[in-house]
């Protein structure tokens, strides 16, 4: 059996998924436990499987399909881990990783481009702009990627040779919502068209999008996604988390630690995916959320559904970044939970880290943007008492986690 001392063993992931060695080696698609030979060939350990889509490793929907469910599990964990040493952080006992199953994507975006007569569908190639035509795909959910077929028959009817096209597609609760980019209807013809696939795939809404934002083109009933039993509008483009699965470890996560808190804010709230969570079941005693999001078509969605069904939500709009809620604004919760987008949150976790709020439960997409901000709450007195890594992005180096921050 290898050792750690064996020359070209491969003992790591690296962060974009390459196998490093323990001198500092890097090769793509390896996997630890196996060998670098001296020639440079690469001899497979037992974390090393063979990938489950004809389209890896080509595909840059993927990049870890070669990983063992151990090997993938150890990779998540550590790259929460990692970041918080390389901000000497002690991330403590930092939680086993959940995974999203295959099949479990809802949301994605994919690409069509004309090639001659014909129109390819799919992700992109990793670092190129050459899309894989799709024919196979296991992280998408069935329901998406039924689509991928009738929709590169739709867009060849078109017959345009310089077509390019964005296709945004989200799992609604009535069904696939559809929002094709670069696209425009010119004629009666091509309308009739985007009506009958709409109409024959039960989609539940189509749009068209050719620079001045979405246009709708079907939506026989208001698009909702349910977050915390409850209905909410789904706006065109709008931020819902990638599984459902992936979303129901961070919400129990964060409903967890907050038990308790009689007042939460939820910072970044988009829809209201934590806050109408963390309000409790319709018609039971639950605590007061104040749901903040800058995004005005979010904020009104997750306003509505409060107010339609009764919730004990707030909704702010307030940009949190040019407006970060004061200290004093702050101390008035029992919890905190924020939410933000990749590049984190540094003004609005500086004035956290100046406030007097018991629990802080922040949910992040970016292991190195949390750690930068979870050095400012550690400074701040705060203490880092939870961590959980999720991989709802499978076979992918797109990490997130749920983490807590306590004053003792």
């Amino acid at each position: 059996m290898s050792n750690e001392s064996e020359p070209g063993l491969i003992v790591r992931v690296a962060a974009k998924g390459e196998g490093a060695t323990a001198d500092g080696r890097y090769i793509a698609l390896a996997a630890p436990g196996d060998v670098l030979e001296t020639d440079g060939s690469l001899t497979h350990g037992p974390d090393h499987v063979a990938p489950v889509c004809r389209h890896f490793p080509t595909c840059g929907g993927c990049q870890l399909q070669h990983l063992s469910e151990r090997a993938l599990t150890d990779y998540v964990r550590d790259r929460v881990a990692g970041a918080a040493r390389g901000q000497g952080l002690d991330p403590g006992e930092v939680a086993p990783a959940h995974l999203s199953p295959p099949f479990s994507r809802r949301r994605a975006t994919l690409h069509a481009q004309a090639i001659g007569r014909r129109v390819v569908v799919g992700f992109r190639e990793a670092g190129s702009h050459k899309i894989i035509d799709l024919r196979e795909c296991a992280v998408l959910v069935p329901e998406l990627f039924a689509l991928v077929a009738p929709l590169r028959r739709l867009l060849e009817t078109w017959a345009d040779r310089k077509l390019a096209v964005d296709i945004e597609l989200t799992l609604a609760d009535q069904g696939v919502a559809v929002g094709l980019s670069g696209l425009a209807a010119e004629n009666l013809a091509q309308t009739e068209a985007l009506l009958a696939f709409a109409a024959e795939h039960n989609l539940a809404r189509l749009t068209l999008d050719n620079g001045y934002g979405a246009e709708t083109t079907w939506e026989p009933d208001p698009a909702t996604v349910t977050l915390g039993r409850t209905p909410v509008t789904l706006p065109p483009v709008a931020f819902l988390q990638a599984t459902r699965d992936g979303e129901a470890a961070l919400v129990g996560a964060a409903v967890e630690w907050l038990a308790g808190a009689a007042t939460v804010a939820d910072l970044f709230a988009g829809l209201g995916t934590f806050a109408f969570a963390l309000a409790g079941k319709p018609g039971a005693p639950a605590p007061k959320v104040l749901a903040v999001e800058a995004a005005r078509d979010a904020h009104l969605a997750c306003q509505s559904a409060a107010r339609m069904h009764g919730r004990p939500v707030v909704a702010l709009h307030r940009d949190l970044f040019r407006n970060p809620l004061r200290p004093e604004e702050l101390d008035r919760f029992a919890g905190v939970l924020l939410d933000p987008p990749r590049a984190g949150a540094r003004e609005q976790v500086t004035l956290i880290a100046e406030s007097k709020v018991p629990r802080v439960v922040y949910i992040s997409c970016n292991p190195a943007s949390w750690a930068r901000d979870a050095v400012t709450l550690v400074a701040g007195g705060y203490r880092l008492a939870g961590l959980r890594p999720v991989g709802q992005f499978r076979w992918s180096t797109h990490v997130e986690l749920a983490s807590l921050f306590v004053r003792d």
